[in-house]
């Protein structure tokens, strides 16, 4: 659902209230030139009606933002002579978003331009790999119920976010279906599933944090 802004830079422009430099524009898209550019060249993607942020931009126009970002790409690397390129989306303050209107930023780059997003994070550390497969198993099912994946979020952390809490999460090890005496297993015989009990609280940059229960004993 689109949400107004009391006031919107990018509304202005889009109703030609001040000058803006365009290079591509459909029913649905506009994209002009950023007026600071990190390298000449910067083009910023920007969908016609106002979504804030990328969570309010509808899945169908998501798509053709990101077809005329990918079109768009291909020329500013002639244009610019830039080989190089960044595809940034920010979405929402605490992610830099300047701008209360959804955009997408082509930012083509130069070796010593200055600019950087550093990824991997160095104030990051590597987590264990039954933190990723515990947080891979809930996108999974924030993918296929997203209802029941908020609910179960909301009781997980409760009120104050930074209390712990333990969760089951169910994990499913693959065998090699070539060890089973029977090739014409369904996946369901190929594998084994288990139930894992697993202490969540929140880290130093609000991340959760996922540790196995090891005892039997899982209360906090």
């Amino acid at each position: 659902m689109t949400r107004e802004a009391a006031h919107c830079t990018f509304c202005d422009l889009i109703h030609g209230a001040a000058e803006v430099s365009i290079c591509h524009e459909d029913a649905d898209a506009i994209a002009f030139m950023d007026i600071q550019p990190v390298n000449n060249g910067h083009v910023l993607v920007v969908p016609r009606e106002h979504f804030e942020s990328l969570l309010d931009v509808p899945q169908e126009l998501g798509i053709h933002l990101f077809k005329v970002t990918m079109r768009l790409a291909n020329a500013v690397t002639t244009v610019s002579g830039c080989h190089d390129l960044n595809i940034v989306v920010n979405s929402g303050a605490a992610a830099g978003q300047d701008e209360p209107h959804f955009h997408v930023h082509i930012i083509p780059r130069r070796h010593g331009d200055g600019f950087d997003i550093p990824l991997p994070f160095d104030g990051s550390s590597m987590p264990d790999r039954t933190v990723l497969d515990a947080y891979a198993a809930r996108i999974i099912v924030a993918l296929r119920e997203p209802a029941r994946a908020s609910a179960e979020a909301a009781k997980t952390l409760g009120k104050d976010s930074h209390q712990e809490k333990v969760v089951e999460i169910e994990r499913f090890d693959e065998i090699s279906i070539e060890s089973s005496s029977d090739a014409s297993a369904d996946a369901e015989s190929s594998g084994q599933r288990r139930t894992e009990h697993w202490r969540i609280n929140e880290g130093a940059h609000g991340e959760l944090r996922y540790e196995p229960v090891v005892d039997k004993d899982t209360s906090v």
